[in-house]
């Protein structure tokens, strides 16, 4: 059968990306030093687990109607706790801290963060695991209005998402308040869904006493199960939503082993680490502009050598990326290597290439290669 319209752009783009070598980019090699101690080993099944920032401090979410802690599940027949596991989205535009609160849930890291808007790009897997249970997290990209192809498919991402769930957590930002672009979140929920939960994150950053008027304002917007306000950055609440989702899944078996994190790839949290430490190192329109991917990844007996190529859009952004002597290139390798090598517990070489492709993000071919697929 044929090629049709759109296959056939597919894998032209991808052809012409994969077939050209690295002249026209620039290169920086980072051979690493030997891991510090008590780096954490890669998780069994080629699952990576990020490297753990603390885990969230336990915290008792007030009652509207006691002021007392929230259930934690009926025990099952026997006298023994029923096991209870689900998928849970976590929605909301961008900077709200959804990526951080993931993090804060696992104790661990599993999705880059840095302060600019639409950092998460794909959906994050993290896997927390209990006692009574195992909860897959799923965070979204920042739902916002797109201007481009990528940013279109990081919507239909989010939205997506929605479909595949046991339930959702929409996070809204205490500091800055209700805004239009969490009405029109809102306002796309289906009602009858059961369990939808609102999370007011950064309560840190404003007194309590602002807070009733945001809660106040949230009941109007939509029947959420539950107003829990949370800090992603102090733990408060936290444990309590963890209550209230184990108090509120379905029984169900464990979708994963206990001590896996994220089901991510290892060539996955490569391309993330790299692309976080050029958002940290970059300003304007160059962190926006760049995608990574990784080309080859070869594990030998001492060491890791990764080849990835970071994409840019024009030539200013590459000339920035590279830096004057190649400095700014070679600190990125240098930041990346560092982390990967905290994580994996093993040695690391990075081979880092930048190339030009314009207007990447609104062609369909390279978005696909660079691993932006269209929601089916």
């Amino acid at each position: 059968m044929a090629d049709g319209p759109n296959e056939r752009e597919l894998k032209r783009e991808a052809a012409s990306f994969a077939a050209e070598s690295g002249s026209d980019g620039s290169v920086a090699r980072e051979e690493g030093a030997p891991p510090k101690i008590g780096a954490e080993p890669p998780l069994p099944g080629g699952a990576a687990g990020w490297d753990a920032r603390g885990t969230a401090t336990e915290a008792v979410r007030p009652d509207a109607a006691s002021g007392g802690p929230s259930e934690t599940g009926a025990p099952a027949e026997g006298g023994t706790r029923a096991f209870r596991s689900g998928f849970v989205a976590i929605i909301g535009r961008p900077n709200v801290g959804k990526s951080t609160l993931l993090n804060a849930f696992l104790g661990a890291k599993v999705a880059i963060v840095s302060p600019k808007p639409q950092t998460t790009r794909n959906r994050i897997r993290g896997v927390l695991t209990e006692d009574r249970g195992q909860i897959i997290f799923i965070d979204t990209p920042g739902i916002h209005r797109p201007r481009t192809e990528l940013g279109r498919r990081m919507v239909d991402y989010a939205y997506g998402t929605l479909r595949e769930v046991d339930a959702v957590l929409v996070v809204m930002d205490a500091s800055a308040g209700i805004r239009p672009e969490d009405r029109e979140i809102v306002a796309r929920l289906p009602r009858e869904r059961e369990r939808v939960y609102l999370l007011i994150n950064k309560v840190d950053l404003v007194r309590k006493a602002a807070l009733l008027p945001l809660l106040e304002e949230a009941r109007t917007l939509y029947p959420f199960r539950e107003f829990i306000p949370v800090s992603a950055v102090t733990g408060e609440n936290l444990r309590s939503v963890l209550d209230v989702l184990f108090r509120d899944l379905p029984e169900g078996p464990a979708f994963y082993p206990p001590d896996v994190r994220s089901d991510h790839p290892e060539t996955f949290v490569a391309q993330e680490i790299i692309r976080e430490k050029i958002l940290h190192l970059t300003e304007e329109e160059v962190p926006h502009s760049v995608a990574v991917v990784v080309e080859g990844w070869e594990e030998k007996p001492a060491i890791i050598v990764v080849r990835a190529t970071i994409v840019v859009e024009r030539a200013s952004q590459k000339g920035i990326l590279i830096g004057k002597g190649g400095r700014m290139l070679k600190e990125i390798g240098r930041l990346a290597r560092e982390e990967l090598e905290a994580i994996f517990g093993a040695r690391f070489y990075l081979e880092l290439w930048v190339k030009v492709r314009e207007d990447w993000r609104n062609r369909p071919g390279l978005l696909h290669h660079l691993g932006y697929r269209r929601e089916p």
